[in-house]
């Protein structure tokens, strides 16, 4: 017998013991904070249900504060032993789960199952558009042409900065680390290396220095884990020119917002995961207005929204130049 059961702003079905939540058409900020919500709830009963289903066929689209309602609900289970299964996932939402590789992590299971091959691949799907920028062909156009442009200037400069680097300090001249582009897909950036090799594990004795106030961003003024030739080139943004290979490959955008960690991403509130909504930028609204000061979470968030808000091929040219002007005034310094 299925017993129909209001709950918070999702219906919530009963099948035995077993909960549905019947999810929405559309997943964004809103719906992702009632669905994270919805689930705990039913998490906090005196008796936690075995399994809980997410009925995802009535789903055509999802944001990435959806994704990010889906990783925490996921972590919750996990932690309650609980298993999370999402029902009838529609194709628009499954290529996003393919993409992000949540379909690996999470029990998904597609409405249409013929659509997978026997070969064991499915055809590609069509994945949902979170912010106009993501349609516009000319941004496009205008990040294959600067980024063609800057990696001219890369090969320029990476002889001298290659030999700087090599003099300064032990270890490869280009830093690599895995970052969450657009909707939490991950990838990996390259930067000239402008600290020295024990960087990474050197950051855990340092957070309590932390001066950004939360591990959602770690920002200290006089960091020393940076080497003397990185200090250059952080304040003359040189050691950024490798991500014009990131532009190309259409990983990063030349503007757009900051690309962040996976640890950070990890403790993020749901609307915080709103940011990801647009492809991450080499530079921004926070790279040109509070890059050099030591800012907040809340203000980077803040102004990564903005962006979104204010977007438009004019504003994105703005910020380019502002950030050129901005780079050639702190060389000056």
């Amino acid at each position: 017998m299925v017993d129909p059961v209001s709950a918070a702003d999702f219906k919530v079905m009963f099948l035995n013991e077993t909960p549905i939540v019947q999810v929405p058409a559309r997943i964004s900020v809103l719906e992702a904070v009632a669905l994270k919500k919805n689930f705990q709830e039913l998490l906090q009963e005196n008796s936690p249900p075995v399994k809980i289903i997410f009925d995802f066929s009535q789903t055509t689209f999802i944001d990435s504060s959806g994704i990010g309602a889906l990783v925490s609900n996921h972590k919750s289970a996990a932690e309650k032993g609980v298993q999370m299964i999402l029902k009838g996932v529609l194709p628009p939402v499954l290529g996003v789960l393919e993409m992000t590789g949540l379909d690996k992590i999470l029990s998904v299971e597609p409405l249409d199952i013929s659509t997978v091959k026997t070969t064991g691949r499915s055809e590609p799907r069509p994945l949902p558009t979170t912010h106009p920028s993501l349609r516009s062909w000319l941004k496009r156009f205008i990040d294959i042409v600067g980024g063609t442009v800057g990696l001219g200037i890369t090969a320029l400069v990476l002889i001298p900065i290659a030999i700087a680097i090599k003099l300064d300090s032990p270890g490869p001249i280009f830093f690599c680390q895995t970052r969450l582009g657009w909707m939490g897909k991950q990838f990996r950036i390259w930067k000239f290396r402008s600290m020295f090799m024990d960087a990474e594990a050197r950051l855990k004795e340092l957070e309590a220095q932390n001066e950004a106030g939360d591990n959602k961003i770690f920002k200290l003024e006089n960091d020393p884990r940076i080497t003397p030739v990185g200090k250059f080139l952080r304040r003359t943004s040189l050691d950024e020119l490798p991500q014009f290979w990131n532009v190309i490959r259409g990983e990063m955008s030349l503007v757009g917002t900051r690309p962040p960690t996976p640890n950070e991403v990890e403790i993020y509130e749901v609307p915080e995961w709103q940011r990801l909504d647009v492809k991450p930028g080499m530079t921004g609204e926070w790279q040109v207005n509070g890059r050099a000061k030591i800012t907040p979470f809340e203000e980077i968030i803040q102004w990564d929204l903005q962006y979104q808000r204010n977007w438009s091929l004019t504003h994105d040219l703005k910020l380019i130049l502002q950030t050129i002007l901005v780079v050639f005034r702190r060389e000056g310094k």
